[in-house]
Order: structure tokens, then C-alpha cells, then sequence
């Protein structure tokens, strides 16, 4: 799958600094950080593993699994999005998009992206 060309919409948006796309046991399929000094893949794994804390703690309460992340600082804004959430079975169509952003980015088309982008990576993958 090309990564690449999926991504190509969400680096065009103002204030995009990095992304990753991981799988569902948290590996690093896809990174880009030519925008960044951050290592991404290591933000990455470690957004990952809150989702997964975060996702215990709903089942916890009687919730779902948590589908998105988004951690707002000072200066930017952190999104990790779980691009199917309860819809797909198969461990293997599940992906992760994690993006930074800076602050006075397009927060807003950020968001929409990020979750149009990670639902039509799992369509895919659940169809090979």
C-alpha cells in the first residue's frame, strides 16, 4: 500500500508538521518528518500507547474503545486517530494515523482529513 499518496492531502494543510501511520499492535508503517525536528515514530508509539490507556479506561466505565486522541498544548496540536474503531474484525485492516500540527494551523481540516484519510486506508486493507 502506498502511504505516501494517502498522506499527500493532510501534508498540504497549514500548520502540518508530521505524521505516521501505524498498525494495530503499534508499528510504524509510514512516517514523515521533513517538517520537524520531532521524531515522529517515537511520538508516535508513545501517543499510541495513551490511546491504549485511554481505550482501558473507557472500557473500564462501560464505554468503547477510544477512536480519537487529540492533545492540545501551547504551541501545537496532537491528533491520533484509530481509523475503524469496532467495524472491522480483522486485526489487520486496523490502522493508526498520527499527525502534529502547530497551533495557528487549520486545526479544523486537519481533523477531517486525518479521519477520512484513516477510513479509506482500512477499506482498503480490509479488502486485499
Amino acid at each position: 500500500m502506498k502511504f505516501n499518496k494517502s498522506m499527500k492531502r493532510l501534508r498540504s494543510v497549514d500548520g502540518y508538521l508530521g505524521s505516521a501511520v501505524l498498525n494495530y499492535a503499534g508499528e510504524t508503517l509510514f512516517v514523515d518528518q521533513k517538517k520537524t525536528n520531532i521524531d515522529i515514530a517515537y511520538s508516535a508509539a508513545v501517543f499510541n500507547d495513551a490511546l491504549r490507556t485511554v481505550s482501558n479506561s473507557s472500557s473500564d466505565i462501560g464505554l468503547s474503545d477510544c477512536s480519537f486522541l487529540e492533545t492540545k498544548t501551547f504551541d501545537g496540536h496532537v491528533f491520533l486517530i484509530n481509523s475503524t474503531g469496532d467495524f472491522y474484525d480483522d486485526e489487520l485492516s486496523k490502522l493508526n494515523i498520527f499527525a502534529i500540527f502547530r497551533d495557528d494551523g487549520n486545526i479544523g481540516l486537519a481533523k477531517m482529513i486525518i479521519d477520512k484519510t484513516s477510513k479509506r486506508l482500512s477499506e482498503k486493507l480490509a479488502s486485499l
